[in-house]
């Protein structure tokens, strides 16, 4: 089947179109994609010839163009006639909002569509689910747009059988600066799942890290998934839900999937090179690192400059819960450090790793610092723990401190806390390429990224 389509379609077909609910999903999906989106947009419900000023076509047959990618937002029971309808018109992929069906129990409805997307290898995602968001081209999400927060284009593309933690993840990767190639939501995945979109991904030459939310797999799937996902060639993070009992039980009514044994599945995932996020917070730092360093690996020996030595204490003690190595600094590099210093910080920093440039550091320190660490076989990364209300450091520094980093063609990871104020040296930071974290476990945690990424 070709995926194509799905993601980039010039041509939308929305059914179940409402004149009597305004907020019906078919009606908000018809407006967004109509008023911003490329793509050209037709309305279709049977009983209708306009609505709020458009028109709207009674059959999939009475549009005169052909239609890459139909969203069907009718009755389950409808959803079958829709289908034989769109595979009649030569319609390319759909993605099928509609609920009821295997996740309330009708097994049979499923498997009607399924049988009869598969004789016409025509792809859909779904059912019950909210589909793709493909960030400046489409949106099939049936939110409302004035509620959501919708990622910039960037290089990840993520797969959730949860429309729910999909958009949640949207928010916050869009908080931290990271943007979306693609974002789909499968829920049942009754035809296309995460073994599919997988493969699709890997070829993909907007996606660099492929995300996956998972709740469970079919019989012999997840062995597959983790196979395909060694070989695939760019950095696969996943995240898994019904880990206990409880959370199985959950997944299973949500979108009838099998939780399966969680152990083997994450010892499977560690044994293949598959990164496993166990927190959001994991997730969202693995995701930044990785969309910054996609074939970078490091073995895991950091360099730490900071102007805080609380700062420094703490990601020490970060980096040792994950493994990570902090090297002591020779005195012969201490030195040679320490007499490139200013003044005021020559006398009173602190230099063995971590590097405590004090309240008195500025620009040229963090510079003078960094290359020399770089400098060093025995130090692979850098985390820089800024205090921007420190007075000797301005808005210039994080491009400063990027450009060493990309000459010596080792990660730099940014700590700086996220708020407007200091919106100008963050973006130094990431326009260059440099991923920044708001904490310093995160900080940490991106490290961890590059460790366990194994191109």
């Amino acid at each position: 089947m070709d995926l194509g389509p799905l993601f980039e379609p010039k041509t939308l077909a929305v059914f179940g179109v409402s004149a009597s609910n305004y907020h019906h999903p078919a009606n908000e999906i018809f407006s967004k994609n109509q008023h911003r989106y490329p793509v050209t947009v037709y309305g279709i419900n049977p009983g209708r010839e306009m609505i709020g000023g458009q028109k709207i076509h009674h059959s999939i047959a009475d549009i005169p163009e052909r239609i890459d990618l139909a969203v069907i937002a009718v009755r389950a029971d409808l959803v079958p006639d829709v289908l034989f309808e769109c595979i009649k018109a030569n319609v390319r992929s759909a993605v099928i909002i509609s609920g009821g069906f295997k996740e309330v129990g009708r097994q049979d409805l499923q498997n009607r569509i399924v049988t009869i997307a598969r004789e016409a290898s025509f792809p859909f995602i779904g059912p019950n689910c909210l589909g793709i968001y493909v960030p400046d081209h489409v949106d099939t999400f049936f939110l409302p747009s004035e509620r959501m927060i919708k990622p910039l284009k960037g290089n990840i593309s993520f797969v959730s059988q949860s429309g729910g933690i999909l958009v949640d993840q949207m928010i916050k990767f869009t908080a931290d600066g990271i943007g979306f190639a693609k974002a789909i939501s499968i829920g049942n995945k009754a035809l296309i799942g995460e073994i599919d979109l997988l493969n699709y991904f890997s070829t993909d030459p907007a996606t660099d890290v492929i995300a996956f939310y998972i709740e469970g797999f079919g019989e012999n799937e997840g062995r597959q998934f983790v196979l395909n996902a060694e070989k695939c060639g760019k950095p696969v993070i996943v995240i898994k839900s019904g880990k206990s009992p409880g959370g199985s039980r959950a997944v299973s009514s949500h979108t009838a999937s099998l939780a399966g044994d969680y152990a083997n599945f994450s010892a499977a995932l560690s044994q293949h090179g598959i990164i496993e996020a166990t927190s959001e917070r994991e997730l969202v730092s693995f995701c930044e690192s990785l969309s910054e360093n996609p074939t970078k690996h490091i073995e895991g020996r950091v360099g730490i400059i900071t102007v805080s030595g609380g700062h420094g204490a703490m990601a020490v003690d970060a980096c040792a819960s994950h493994g990570i190595a902090v090297p002591n600094l020779p005195k012969h590099k201490q030195e040679e450090i320490r007499k490139d210093l200013n003044p005021s910080a020559r006398e009173i920093a602190a230099l063995s790793n971590p590097i405590d440039l004090t309240g008195s550091g500025v620009d040229d320190d963090f510079v003078t610092t960094a290359r020399a660490l770089l400098d060093m076989d025995d130090i692979d990364s850098i985390i820089v723990l800024l205090l921007p209300y420190i007075p000797g450091i301005t808005s210039d520094l994080g491009a400063k401190l990027s450009l060493i980093a990309r000459e010596y063609n080792k990660p730099l990871i940014a700590y700086v806390p996220n708020v407007e104020k200091y919106e100008m040296l963050i973006e130094g930071f990431e326009l260059n390429g440099v991923a920044v974290s708001p904490s310093i476990e995160g900080a940490v945690l991106m490290i961890e990224a590059l460790r366990r990424n194994k191109p």
